[in-house]
């Protein structure tokens, strides 16, 4: 049992007592305890390899702050390292491939990514689960994620992270052909991975379309969003009879939320270009009453306690004056607070006590 059902319940439309919070990349740099760990393990690669130090750096950000959500601490890359693109990572650069998708006979190679290479990751799924367990209770649900099958085939075409991902778009406009395999494989691997992660103890998925804002109004639905859909079908949407909430998460796709709102996700994860009340009254016009989840920018995060909590209330009640999801609910039911995007790593960590306290406090006294 969940000793805190606030995020899930808020995932499927239904009442809570406040507003729930969890944060993008709450795990990460900007903690002295995670790079502590990270010194450890002696490379990024092996702390997201190593099953306990996954749990260990999952752990930090609830130990600290009053989250109600854990999301498992991996990368979005590990699909693609499966597939035997040879992943690395170089200080100061980020990530890379050593076999990047250039080529027609690169492309026909591409074969769907071995669970059997991503067991580190359902190994971690499940001690994370059992670490949460306080009191013969887990303290919050655990998040499982992926990237989507075009943000992966960014990655994998480019071979790095790129300001225009110029190889990936030319072969979208030239080459459709093998863009179009490379998201087939992509869509079986996703789909294969995070239902693994659901049988391993995921009680929540979250797909990352880090890269769909900038493809062209028309192609971002042919291209990214058809591919999220798929993948959506073929999820196992309950398991040992609890719903498992889907998340998309588009940055800068608050334009296309409508069209977002057709693929049979339960919430839709905002960035700071849509406010959550305009969200909120596009979905119910399109007669699609999901949750949303977000939206403060992340650099808000640097700015004084005063005014990061009057930023946050200000979300909260730009919602509160809103419709409300379905009748009988508070219209800030159905909402889960976030980021507009993942946390900096360079964020002073007190900021997210501020901003963790903000949330709490506003939602409550709107709620009375």
């Amino acid at each position: 049992m969940l000793l805190n059902d606030r995020f899930i319940k808020a995932c499927l439309g239904q009442s809570v007592d406040r507003t729930p919070l969890w944060l993008m990349r709450q795990a990460g740099r900007y903690l002295p305890e995670y790079n502590a760990t990270r010194a450890k393990a002696g490379s990024f690669l092996s702390l997201a390899k190593t099953p306990a130090y996954a749990t260990e750096v999952t752990l930090q950000p609830l130990d600290r702050y009053p989250l109600d959500a854990a999301i498992l601490f991996s990368d979005i890359l590990t699909i693609p390292d499966a597939m035997g693109l040879g992943l690395q990572f170089t200080a100061g650069e980020g990530p890379s491939f050593q076999h990047p998708l250039r080529t027609e006979a690169d492309v026909k190679k591409l074969r769907v990514a071995d669970m059997g290479e991503l067991t580190y990751v359902f190994d971690a799924v499940s001690e994370i689960r059992k670490a949460l367990i306080q009191d013969s209770k887990q303290r919050v649900p655990l998040i499982g994620f992926s990237g989507s099958p075009w943000t992966l085939a960014c990655y994998m075409i480019d071979g790095s992270s790129a300001d225009e991902f110029r190889h990936a778009k030319t072969m979208m406009f030239d080459r459709p052909d093998l863009l179009e395999r490379i998201l087939e494989v992509n869509i079986q691997s996703v789909a294969a991975y995070l239902t693994e992660q659901v049988k391993a103890g995921a009680q929540a998925l979250m797909i990352f379309d880090t890269w769909g804002g900038m493809l062209p109004d028309g192609w971002y639905q042919q291209v990214s969003l058809a591919a999220m859909q798929k993948v959506i079908a073929l999820l196992p949407r309950e398991h040992e009879g609890q719903r498992i909430p889907v998340i998309i998460f588009t940055k800068g796709g608050g334009l296309w939320i409508e069209d977002m709102a057709q693929v049979g996700a339960d919430a839709i994860g905002l960035d700071w270009t849509i406010s959550l009340s305009r969200a909120r009254k596009a979905l119910l016009a399109a007669g699609k009453p999901l949750a949303i989840q977000g939206n403060l920018d992340p650099l808000i995060l640097f700015s004084s306690p005063e005014k990061i909590a009057q930023e946050a209330g200000k979300l909260l009640t730009d919602l509160a004056g809103a419709p409300a999801l379905k009748p009988g609910l508070h219209p800030l039911d159905g909402h889960v607070f976030n980021l507009g995007h993942g946390i900096s790593q360079f964020t002073p960590p007190e900021s997210v006590t501020a901003l963790a306290q903000a949330v709490i406090e506003h939602s409550q006294k709107l709620r009375r």
